[in-house]
């Protein structure tokens, strides 16, 4: 049941927000809770019953833990403790994610014939996972309390951000659930909750669905790509990605504020960005947070000399390729992220007007060249698209062969079979037209045309101000309410082809 589904917007929840306001409007706060924490679970348990009982072991096994730093006070063994929650939760992350793919490396270099059962790995188990670190490694180092169990459990079970982030830390959402004033029905929270719902859906379902059908067919088909078909399906993914990811954050902070609680951002249009550093202070903000505040400043941040800092960036982006998917291509696009960061930190290039006169590099005060903010977009853009052939591919020997005929050129004429696949509501009547005119060959130009529009559209999309600007400076009059109507009946009018999220693998 996910969020772009009928089940979700038309049974779920109705039911969630009246039972929600109505409990808290009669003062039943404790109820209400319980109420929010029981339709969460509902929530999480229809994806499978397995998945409910492995979150459910790990909030009994955290909770647990935490409740024993409650009596055990020594430094030391608060230490234990925390390495015993930290192996714990990686543990769990590795049995389901990527116990498969270390056998199946072991075996490669080895000669070795282990096998692994077929795991099935719980959705947004990278999620809750470092959600349960970010909390046990705080409580050990004295910055969380321990919790009530109702608070703690709402924090980690709470729906809109279980599954895909972002990724919320405990004090700020707990702070936000034991704020009463909160649990009062505001109707603009409410109006602007449903705005946010209706853009990320309409991101979701009209642009990045539809741009998933090249993107399927690109990378399915790598081997028969021409040059120009290879850079409309990476383009489409580049696009698609964006909108699919950033539309379930429009959506679950849109219900997060429809409840009256504000996640963190997620997103800041990345895309704009005029460096590789700059794009990862822009995309998937909270993961960037937590591999910083986690893993980036415990290796010694900056504080170690110049080399030390280069390879604690390396290892960050690395660990953050691998956190996306068990595989040497998610290790890879993390690796040329992590060098394109590295890049920037050298100054060797510098960006006009974009980081200001604050600037810090590694090895000097100033860049040796200064290129127009414009470049630095194209070019930061460009090679986050690069990027994405590795994380895109199905495996390393696909991507290679989408890099061969990315950057040596070739022209079977595969693009038309690839525009083919947008087999779309929106074309049916100019498809019945020119049938019945007699003239199927124009079927050819509406492909092409609607892929044409598709990434036009897209690319848009990227340039204008991303949703939470948009409904912090919304003002509701008839013109809004009727485009926001509109495009709610052209987004679910278009659920009858529901797919699910690009993130859910993770």
């Amino acid at each position: 049941m996910g969020f772009n589904s009928f089940r979700f917007i038309l049974l779920f929840l109705p039911i969630l927000l009246a039972g929600w306001h109505y409990l808290n409007k009669t003062g039943k706060h404790t109820v209400a809770d319980v109420f929010l924490i029981l339709m969460s679970l509902y929530f999480y348990y229809s994806f499978g019953l397995s998945f409910l009982l492995v979150l459910l072991v790990s909030l009994s096994v955290n909770f647990g833990l935490s409740a024993l730093m409650e009596k055990l006070t020594g430094e030391k063994q608060r230490k234990i403790i925390k390495a015993v929650g930290v192996l714990f939760n990686l543990g769990l992350l590795f049995y389901f994610k990527y116990l498969g793919f270390f056998v199946d490396n072991i075996n490669a270099l080895t000669g070795a014939t282990l096998t692994t059962k077929e795991i099935l790995m719980p959705i947004g188990i990278s999620f809750f996972t470092f959600g349960q670190i970010s909390f046990i490694v705080d409580r050990a180092n004295g910055d969380a309390p321990h919790y009530p169990l109702l608070q703690y459990v709402m924090y980690m079970v709470y729906f809109p951000k279980l599954i895909q982030g972002p990724i919320a830390f405990h004090k700020e959402m707990i702070d936000q659930f034991k704020d009463r004033n909160l649990r009062v029905y505001d109707s603009d929270r409410m109006a602007r909750g449903m705005m946010s719902f209706i853009i990320g859906l309409a991101k979701k379902v009209i642009l990045a669905d539809n741009l998933s059908k090249i993107v399927n067919y690109g990378f399915h088909y790598t081997y028969y790509l021409d040059t120009l078909t290879v850079i409309v399906v990476m383009l489409s993914y580049t696009f698609q990605i964006y909108l699919d990811f950033s539309g379930y954050c429009d959506m679950a902070s849109g219900v997060s504020l429809m409840l009256g609680y504000e996640l963190p951002v997620n997103f800041n249009s990345p895309y704009k960005a005029s460096t590789a550093k700059e794009l990862w202070q822009r995309w998937h903000m909270t993961l960037s947070r937590f591999f910083i505040k986690y893993v980036y400043i415990p290796l010694g941040g900056s504080r170690k000399g110049k080399v030390r800092t280069m390879l604690n960036v390396l290892i960050v982006f690395v660990l953050s390729g691998l956190w996306h998917g068990a595989g040497w291509t998610y290790i890879c696009w993390g690796l040329m992220q992590g060098l394109l960061v590295v890049w920037d930190n050298l100054g060797i290039v510098g960006i006009k007007n974009s980081e200001g006169r604050n600037a810090k590099y590694l090895f000097r005060e100033k860049p040796l060249l200064t290129i127009p903010k414009w470049l630095g977009n194209t070019l930061t853009f460009l090679m986050f698209v690069i990027s994405l052939i590795f994380f895109g591919s199905q495996n390393m020997t696909y991507a290679f062969q989408m890099f061969k005929r990315f950057f040596f050129w070739t022209y079977p004429g595969f693009l038309y079979r690839t525009a083919q696949n947008l087999e779309i509501a929106e074309n049916y009547v100019f498809r019945q037209l020119f049938s019945q005119l007699g003239k199927d060959s124009m079927t050819i130009v509406i492909y092409m045309v609607t892929m044409l529009v598709l990434l036009a559209v897209s690319g848009f999309v990227m340039t204008r101000k991303n949703t939470q600007e948009i409904i912090k400076e919304t003002t509701f009059d008839k013109k809004t309410i009727a485009w926001m109507t509109i495009l709610f009946i052209w987004s679910f009018v278009s659920l009858s082809n529901v797919s699910t999220f690009i993130y859910f693998q993770f």
